[in-house]
């Protein structure tokens, strides 16, 4: 029962850890390409959002999104190798 509880609870802290992640990085990309927009207009804004979903769609097929699937792997990974180490020694 203690192993599904904590499956249960960890998977949840998990998701709760990785949607705060995300919604961080994201909030640092989008604010880095307005930076970027406002040192050097270059246009109206039409523009300016072009270049600003231009950037998001580049984020989101990006490598750093992915890095943040690790919250959910590197923890599993410690889980299990505590358990190894605990109940064969």
């Amino acid at each position: 029962m203690g192993l599904i509880r904590l499956i249960i609870f960890g998977f949840l802290g998990m998701t709760v850890a990785y949607y705060l992640v995300s919604w961080y990085s994201r909030s640092v990309r989008l604010e880095r390409l307005e930076k970027d927009w406002d040192a050097d207009p270059q246009g109206d804004d039409a523009a300016r959002q072009t270049h600003i979903d231009a950037g998001m769609a580049a984020y989101e097929k990006g490598f750093r999104k992915k890095l943040i699937l690790l919250i959910y792997v590197v923890p599993v990974i410690l889980v299990i190798t505590a358990f190894y180490v605990t109940n064969t020694g």
